[in-house]
């Protein structure tokens, strides 16, 4: 191993574990890896690709764990490591290089909608920070302005970058309303006694290290794992009849929902696609009724994929109250009026916040469903509409129609790409309505379970702002228009330790607060280290 020259700085490209999406992407990464050498030669440094572009394959990103070892094995571990991010990543492909590398690491993210960076590298800062790696984090549009250039300058010189935040205040420093308190206690005394089963339809989607809570994080918060396995959701979509799977498809239409269908199942949606979705719907409320499971989460990209249409009908639809009905095998309506809490992509973070939120809201009266949402990107109004920074929450596929303007009526579904889905299958898409809402985070840092939360509104945007974003990201996906507040677009990023950002609304602002009090009394009763994040509303400290 030969080792670089004091002033290079090596740099890793992960990419996806399908060879459809990294040459796809590829264009992005490229451009982002130009742009990023030219800044730090600007610096008096220079960057080196650790790893070669691949011809045949026509991406030079690494694609497996297995590749990812190999590269890593002819790293000098003492030269510095930039990440260079504009895709989503699978973090297992290199997480283990970066554990045991011991010179400075930088993650770095273009700052795009249509290439996800952002998306993957905080995927990746996440799995870092539960792994114990210490490491920098920096991302930018174009990678000229004096934000990145300035810190970039500090992390070339130090090996370190502290990003002020300011914002975030340990929930013992505030001030938790009696209610709140009262009703935390409740809900944890009863987790302790009850207990609460979490169904996981295999286990570590698509390299999400930071998505997975060792058991034994769980126990103090009296959820355990039932640990299933999609091949039996799989078994059981093809015993689910012709005639029950027809019947989920006629509610859903009844409701309003509306589907984009096409002729040719290779690229288009097809009724075909649907209704094999219907009966995946049936199949996991029937196995998550036989097993008790009050959460449960699919895997989504992986396994699956190869033998069903997508399963965002599915998630989407379970995580509404009002759902098309399925009887268990005694003939009873399974969780009738409420919904069956699914956490996307198995993301057992969000699969527990998810279940706190439901609880919670529930005894205040406040709307149950709640989604995780992709922290995709952001912009400012090109409208003209706020002066706010305005946030695009967008999950990769399926929100609660509840959530979206108009519910089920203001709900359309299209098929996902192929890209990622050969087989198909159709999203539950729609634009959220406008109201205030609780966003939060449940990570694992130091052997622990921590928790942020902060206040947020979702707004309205004009529709020719609307397909604007949805167009830099990814259109077949729900949108949420979200301004988080006394949060900046920086102090998110230099915080948040996480791809996934959950979200619920309340009735009002107050409303909003209280519930937010309430499920941060509830996380800490529970042995989680909770921090408050930004303002109110009204722009008052917490």
């Amino acid at each position: 191993m030969k080792k670089p020259s004091a002033k290079t700085i090596l740099l890793i490209a992960n990419g996806d574990l399908r060879q459809s999406a990294n040459e796809a992407t590829w264009a992005f990464q490229k451009a982002m890896e130009k742009q990023l050498t030219s800044a730090v030669a600007k610096l008096g440094y220079k960057l080196v690709r650790a790893h070669p572009y691949k011809a045949k394959l026509k991406h030079g990103f690494i694609g497996s764990q297995k590749e990812g070892m190999e590269i890593f094995a002819g790293i000098d571990p003492q030269t510095p490591l930039i990440v260079a991010e504009a895709v989503w990543q699978y973090s297992h492909h290199i997480l283990h290089g970066l554990i045991s590398h011991q010179a400075p690491i930088l993650t770095v993210a273009n700052w795009s909608g249509s290439a996800p960076g952002l998306v993957g590298m905080l995927n990746l800062n996440g799995s870092l920070t539960k792994a114990g790696v210490n490491y920098s984090t920096l991302w930018s549009r174009d990678f000229t302005d004096d934000f990145f250039l300035g810190n970039l300058a500090t992390w070339l010189k130090s090996g370190v970058i502290k990003h002020p935040v300011t914002h975030v205040k340990p929930l013992g420093r505030c001030t938790v309303p009696a209610k709140a308190k009262t009703i935390a206690k409740k809900v944890a005394a009863d987790l302790r006694l009850r207990k609460s089963i979490m169904g996981i339809f295999d286990e570590g989607c698509m390299g999400m290290y930071n998505a997975i809570i060792p058991d034994e994080l769980l126990f103090s918060c009296g959820v355990y794992k039932e640990r299933l396995s999609q091949s039996a959701l799989y078994y059981g979509a093809t015993q689910v009849s012709d005639a029950e799977g027809n019947a989920v498809f006629n509610w859903l239409k009844a409701k309003g929902m509306k589907f984009h269908f096409g002729t040719d199942p290779e690229n288009e949606l097809t009724k075909e696609q649907v209704l094999w979705q219907c009966k995946t719907y049936v199949a996991a409320l029937r196995i998550a009724d036989e097993f008790g499971c009050e959460t449960i989460g699919i895997q989504y990209q992986q396994g699956l994929k190869d033998l069903l249409p997508a399963s965002d009908l599915v998630e989407g639809i379970l995580n509404n109250s009002d759902r098309p009905p399925v009887k268990n095998a005694a003939g009873k309506v399974i969780r009738a009026g409420e919904p069956m809490t699914h956490f996307n992509e198995v993301d057992e973070c969000a699969g527990l916040d998810g279940l706190l939120t439901n609880r919670v809201h529930k005894l205040l009266g406040q709307p149950v469903e709640n989604t995780l949402h992709d922290l995709r990107w952001g912009d400012t109004d090109q409208s003209g509409t706020t002066k706010d920074y305005v946030w695009v929450f967008l999950i990769s596929g399926s929100a609660p129609p509840e959530h979206h303007v108009n519910g089920y009526a203001g709900t359309d579904s299209m098929r996902q790409p192929k890209m990622y889905f050969r087989l198909g299958g159709g999203t539950v898409r729609g634009i959220a309505k406008p109201g205030e809402i609780i966003w939060s985070r449940i990570f694992v840092e130091g052997g622990k379970l921590k928790m942020d939360l902060g206040r947020a509104k979702a707004i309205s945007l004009p529709a020719a702002e609307t397909e604007r974003r949805w167009k830099e990201t990814t259109e077949q996906w729900p949108i949420m228009h979200a301004v988080t507040y006394g949060v900046t677009r920086d102090q998110l990023m230099a915080r948040h330790k996480a791809n996934h950002i959950q979200v619920a609304y309340a009735k009002s602002a107050a409303a909003a607060d209280l519930a937010l009090y309430t499920k941060a009394a509830l996380a800490a009763e529970l042995g989680i280290q909770v921090s408050l994040c930004g303002t109110k509303a009204n722009g008052s400290k917490f």
